[in-house]
């Protein structure tokens, strides 16, 4: 069970200082809360690349400080709010697994936008870890999630090492943090027992179907129900209209239950330098506009294959990063997978967008889409837009 380790405040007193108040949770898992008070002060006080840090506070016996970027890390990221994650003074290296995420409010901690590494990162006391994009300041400022102009984050730290614990017996054994999801994906990477194959786009997928069944209601159907016979007759199961970079996420996310590539920004082993990052900006709307189409494409997939906790992933990352140029595709896909919640995110971001951004939208492809497949949604949209008026 994640012990709570303390509570990190940021407050307007003499510019922004940060006030930690910590407990030693003895535990190797923990997770601290990060409360920002003062959000539109912070923004306004310090420039890209100029962080608040937390005070130290205790996980697994290592001091830990969070670093907060309310203009981003970097010149690339400069629209977003980043956050990182570091040992304070320390000299050990050691491996841990971190989470960020956006709580709506201390008491209810109800965790939304999830920022999680999908294995155990090396650290010390020069290597952090965190995410240059968790969130635009666009999407926060208007989420519920700002309140007085306050939100707060969660910080979940998992320390990997071993720990020396009494059996059932009395003997002395030595526990470790499971690593069942490396061992998953190895099995996916090395085919060891594979027995059936998808062909995706000309590519061929060699997989495990008791793990895929397992892990979907679809799969188990289409594996072990009816078509099983078929299946084993054909050896292979065609997959229709899916890129092969959608499957294989998918797959992965099945075997690892995680998915790197969600992360645009996902950050690598090594990190790239600022200079790079200044060189590929101009190549930032392009990529954007490539990895939302990939993004929904892997929501179908996941809404298709009843992988529900990815699907919900995807909803998450595509109502943070909704673009005027593909947020009605967005709301179409929304509509017609049955899925509120990135409707409302699509139909407040469009409310909220000054009127000269909406001739945009209603030029992009999804506009015609929408008025000839969901006539009721285009409907809401102007109900929406008329309550600005009434204001």
């Amino acid at each position: 069970m994640s012990s709570f380790t303390g509570v990190s405040i940021v407050e307007d007193h003499e510019g922004c200082s940060c006030n930690t108040s910590a407990v030693d949770p003895g535990t190797d898992i923990g997770y601290h809360l990060f409360m920002v008070k003062g959000y539109s002060r912070t923004k306004e006080l310090l420039s890209i690349g100029e962080s608040i840090n937390t005070g130290p506070f205790i996980v697994g016996g290592h001091d830990w400080l969070i670093e907060y970027y309310p203009n981003g890390a970097y010149p690339s990221c400069a629209n977003f709010i980043s956050l990182y994650v570091s040992l304070f003074h320390d000299d050990e290296k050691l491996d841990a697994r971190v989470s960020f995420s956006l709580v709506d409010q201390v008491e209810r901690q109800t965790p939304m936008y999830i920022h999680a590494t999908n294995r155990a990162c090396r650290f010390d006391n020069d290597v952090s870890w965190g995410t240059n994009k968790f969130l635009t300041r666009e999407a926060l400022e208007r989420s519920a999630h700002l309140k007085g102009d306050s939100f707060t984050i969660r910080c979940d730290i998992m320390v990997r090492k071993d720990h020396n614990t009494e059996d059932a017996g009395g003997h002395g054994t030595k526990v470790l943090l499971s690593d069942i999801d490396q061992h998953f994906n190895i099995l996916l990477q090395t085919k060891v027992g594979a027995d059936v194959t998808f062909e995706v786009s000309g590519e061929m997928f060699t997989t495990h179907r008791c793990v895929l069944a397992a892990r979907s209601k679809v799969f188990m159907t289409q594996l072990f129900g009816p078509m099983k016979e078929d299946i084993t007759t054909s050896g292979v199961i065609h997959v229709k209209d899916m890129r092969a970079s959608v499957f294989m996420a998918l797959l992965r996310f099945i075997y690892t239950d995680s998915c790197p590539e969600i992360e645009k920004d996902y950050m690598e082993e090594e990190e790239m330098s600022q200079v790079l990052e200044e060189e590929q900006e101009d190549g930032t709307v392009e990529d954007d506009e490539n990895w939302l189409q990939w993004l929904q494409d892997l929501f179908v997939a996941a809404d298709m294959y009843d992988v529900e906790q990815l699907k919900r992933i995807c909803e998450m990352r595509l109502s943070d990063n909704l673009i005027l140029s593909s947020v009605m595709s967005t709301l179409a896909l929304a509509e017609q997978h049955h899925c509120q919640g990135l409707k409302e995110a699509c139909l407040k971001f469009i409310q909220v967008q000054p009127p000269w951004c909406l001739q945009t939208v209603t030029m992009s492809d999804g506009w015609d889409h929408v008025v000839s497949t969901y006539p009721s949604v285009i409907k809401e949209i102007f109900f929406k837009l008329a309550s600005n008026q009434r204001k």
